[in-house]
């Protein structure tokens, strides 16, 4: 991946350099002033996939919801020891490689004309400002790409950001509609200029950013589910939807979770993780959990204090760990157990049941799990009751989305999966990310002094 988008880069450079008169000197070739929209765009979805959606701070939440641990001393990650340093790389990659190059990429589209690269932009945008904002809660939108104009952009109110997010889903659908400009083609490593999937995506992302607000301040959780079923409408239909970002697998352009979980890191999955499967009898064991080297699929406790052996642990499987293996940032099963979870508001639990069991089923299909296993296990599982329903709703949507930041969205507005603080904890457990250093530094803002354990806007 990295060798086709450096090609691409070094094409470029030859077709600039080659519209430049000789005895120009006073512009250096090697320095790009301006670029294509297809440029711009490989990069930053290399960037969203490998350093917002698998990135570090997606690690460190992964350790809070208990699905990794460190064959390390505590205190650490686990126990939920953090400085604000650990996420200036967080903050960098959100809005100086993504927003940013988005912010430009947008302005050059509709400079263009070229409409589709500025849907793209929008939806990526979107994300992008929706996912920071879950984790730090107010950021700066309005004011943060005016440069030098403004290097001190004040911070947004997160319900302000949430209706920017949703005004670009929105703008972004409509730009695809007008169908014309450029067309995307390799240049989008998502879905190869497919515009019919990048519009099911907008939709998708609409119906996620609606349910994050059923219990925020102000909001209705049936007028969220209701908006939620009507973008759903017009969302993700099957598993060819996935917004993925796959991996040619060979050197240098590994799975980011590979990288990772590599052999010579001390990173692993947690007992709390390995344990669930194998009590459920989860037929996706073997799919999303490796055998450790010593044969066994096991995980580490989080908060032990001893050192084990590594080869006693199991990592992410062959669906998501391989080299080759894929990131996924939204599926299709989301789609379906957000419309789960959406009837169950409007319409009760036996109406959300069928929903429920095909989000299961359509997940099973993806990580390759045969009908008998599937069906067997989904019997297991049980029906829906008005007691259990969103509890178990939550539960399997946290697996169809393995190691996805969405299920720490999910659990701090549900409350499910449910988790207990681990042993040797240094507080509660985490609510948010905070702040890193870098920005307080160079921005300061009373939003700032904001803990691991205060909760964002919507998290009522």
């Amino acid at each position: 991946m990295r060798k086709l988008i450096i090609t691409a880069i070094i094409a470029a450079l030859f077709i600039t350099a080659g519209c430049k008169k000789f005895i120009d000197v006073n512009n250096d070739p090697n320095s790009l002033l301006d670029v294509q929209e297809g440029l711009i765009l490989s990069p930053v979805e290399l960037n969203i996939s490998s350093n917002i959606a698998a990135g570090n701070a997606s690690i460190i939440i992964n350790h809070w919801m208990q699905n990794v641990a460190l064959n390390q001393p505590v205190p650490n990650s686990g126990t939920y020891l953090q400085n604000n340093v650990d996420f200036d790389g967080d903050w960098s990659n959100m809005y100086v490689t993504g927003l940013n190059n988005l912010n430009i990429l947008k302005q050059k589209a509709e400079k263009n004309g070229n409409f589709n690269y500025g849907g793209i932009a929008k939806i990526l945008t979107a994300y992008c400002f929706a996912t920071a904002t879950d984790l730090w809660g107010d950021i700066p939108q309005t004011d943060a790409f005016k440069g030098s104009e403004n290097f001190t952009p004040a911070y947004d109110k997160q319900e302000d950001v949430y209706k920017y997010v949703q005004s670009q889903l929105d703008e972004a659908i409509s730009d695809i509609g007008k169908g014309s400009g450029s067309m995307v083609g390799s240049d989008d490593l998502f879905y190869g200029g497919d515009m019919d999937k990048w519009i099911r995506l907008a939709y998708t992302l609409k119906a996620r950013y609606y349910m994050h607000l059923t219990k925020a301040p102000g909001y209705s959780a049936g007028t969220q589910a209701d908006l939620a079923l009507a973008a759903l409408q017009k969302g993700m239909t099957a598993n060819d939807d996935n917004f993925k970002f796959d991996y040619p697998g060979a050197a240098g352009q590994e799975n980011q979770i590979y990288i990772t979980f590599l052999p010579v890191s001390t990173l692993i999955l947690s007992s709390h993780l390995v344990d669930g499967f194998k009590t459920r009898n989860d037929p996706r064991l073997s799919k999303l959990i490796s055998l450790s080297v010593s044969g066994m699929y096991n995980g580490r406790n989080i908060g032990e204090t001893d050192l084990g052996n590594l080869d006693d642990y199991s990592i992410p499987g062959p669906f998501y760990g391989d080299p080759a293996s894929s990131v996924f940032i939204v599926n299709y099963s989301e789609a379906l157990f957000l419309k789960a979870e959406a009837t169950l508001i409007k319409s009760g639990f036996a109406a959300a049941q069928p929903i429920y069991q095909d989000a299961i089923r359509k997940h099973m299909n993806l990580t390759g799990v045969a009908s008998g296993p599937a069906d067997t296990y989904i019997s297991a599982r049980g029906t829906l009751s008005a007691g259990n329903a969103l509890q178990m709703i939550m539960e399997e949507k946290s697996i169809a989305n393995f190691l996805s930041l969405e299920n720490f969205n999910d659990w701090r507005r549900t409350g499910f999966p449910s988790l207990t603080k681990v042993p040797f904890a240094l507080s509660d457990i985490p609510r948010r990310v905070i702040y890193p250093q870098s920005e307080i530094i160079a921005n300061p803002q009373t939003q700032q002094s904001a803990k691991l354990t205060d909760r964002v806007w919507w998290d009522k």
